[in-house]
């Protein structure tokens, strides 16, 4: 039973790897959309509620992202879910440190992408934003 959620776990970085060698490739309009469902849906699923089908390997749950603006009385929270994605916040270890974000260089700025990483990161957010329920 471990091992196979080790050889899940493993799958689903190198997929994540292969992913960020050439992000254009999978989503050249930026879309956030596109970017949430090629690099977050594996955890938090297609409709946004935590239930991926990496979700039976993971040790914490996933938190349903369509009721992010609920649990906070009605305020979407920009800059921080841009912080958490760039690895920037205090939180817990899913998305990674700073250092090394799950994604690599897809949601952070590099040498030869000093401006793309941002602009994903705020076309997720964006996103999320327009999937919250009321």
């Amino acid at each position: 039973m471990m091992n196979a959620k080790l050889v899940l776990i493993l799958g689903v970085a190198v997929v994540g790897m292969a992913q960020t060698q050439s992000p254009r490739k999978l989503n050249p309009t930026l879309d956030g959309k596109g970017l949430f469902v090629s690099y977050c849906a594996s955890c938090h699923g297609m409709d946004l509620k935590g239930k991926g089908p990496v979700v039976e390997a993971l040790k914490l749950p996933v938190p349903d992202l369509t009721t992010i603006a609920k649990r906070r009385a009605g305020k979407f929270p920009v800059a921080d879910l841009e912080n958490q994605i760039l690895g920037e916040a205090s939180m817990k270890a899913a998305h990674g440190s700073r250092e090394m974000p799950v994604w690599g260089p897809v949601f952070r700025r590099v040498e030869k992408d000093q401006d793309l990483g941002l602009v994903r990161v705020r076309a997720v957010v964006d996103y999320l934003k327009s999937m919250q329920v009321k």
